[in-house]
């Protein structure tokens, strides 16, 4: 839920990706003149109060990544394309970032997303969990069940698991349903199912989505928040994914909300 206090900021990590130009030595002498320090680039970031990010999404994504389950927010201002998790403009970096440094923001706590196998640790991602096929232009079949029941067996080409956050991204360009970042569930979404009856599927924390390879021969690869990772489901194999326990934080201007961030990112 949205923090209503001021956030006290003594601490800065900043993350600037290279299209940002000149906008990283604004925030830093910005700091300066605050009297709020900023930490060196290798620096922990549970050691800072807030994260400010110079970029576009997936430089968001990367920082509430590392900042998953320390309670530090992630302050981002778009220097990308979409910025769907940003909070301002590069017109308004010099008034955005003041306000950030004098903690004037409310932070929104994130779910994430969990994927565990059997006899191994859970993986965590912050926007989304799929499951693809291993070959592309071949199709997977999937089987799946939810809490046990089971909902069949699909060809597709891949299953997205996704968090509110995650809900504007891959799975939305598969026709998924968009989650209010308030909202405590879990979209289930396909792409490319070889069927006219697939629907996406919304479910409350605590469900269980259970995903497994019924095809032959062909493998499936889990793919955390974009990145494929060495995951592999053989045929026979399953995997369970649900909302973690872990939570990530995101920093907004206090007038920003969820619907003025989708009319802007998504119908301009």
């Amino acid at each position: 839920m949205p923090s209503p206090e001021r956030l006290t900021v003594r601490r800065v990590a900043l993350h600037s990706r290279r299209s940002a130009g000149d906008a990283a030595d604004l925030v830093a002498r910005l700091a300066a003149e605050a009297g709020v320090e900023l930490l060196p680039p290798d620096a922990d970031v549970a050691e800072a109060d807030l994260v400010i990010v110079l970029g576009g999404d997936g430089s968001v994504l990367r920082a509430l990544q590392q900042v998953t389950g320390k309670g530090v927010p992630v302050f981002g201002i778009n220097f990308g394309r979409v910025g769907f998790l940003t909070t301002a403009e590069p017109g308004e970096l010099e008034t955005a970032a003041r306000r950030a440094l004098a903690g004037e923001l409310r932070v929104v706590e994130l779910a994430t997303v969990q994927a565990e196998r059997a006899g191994e640790a859970p993986a965590f991602a912050v926007n989304d969990v799929v499951v693809a096929s291993d070959v592309q232009g071949r199709i997977a079949r999937l089987g799946w069940n939810v809490d046990g029941v089971d909902l069949g067996e699909l060809a597709c080409d891949a299953v997205v698991v996704c968090t509110p956050a995650g809900s504007t991204g891959y799975a939305l360009s598969a026709g998924g349903p968009v989650l209010d970042w308030g909202v405590e569930a879990l979209g289930v979404t396909f792409v490319a199912p070889h069927t006219l009856t697939a629907r996406p599927l919304v479910l409350p924390r605590g469900a269980v989505v259970e995903v497994a390879n019924r095809a032959r021969e062909l493998t499936v690869r889990l793919i955390l928040d974009g990145v494929q990772s060495d995951r592999a489901l053989e045929p026979g194999e399953s995997v369970t994914v649900c909302l973690g326990p872990e939570r990530t934080a995101l920093g907004l201007l206090p007038e920003v909300a969820f619907l003025q961030r989708y009319r802007d990112a998504f119908t301009r």
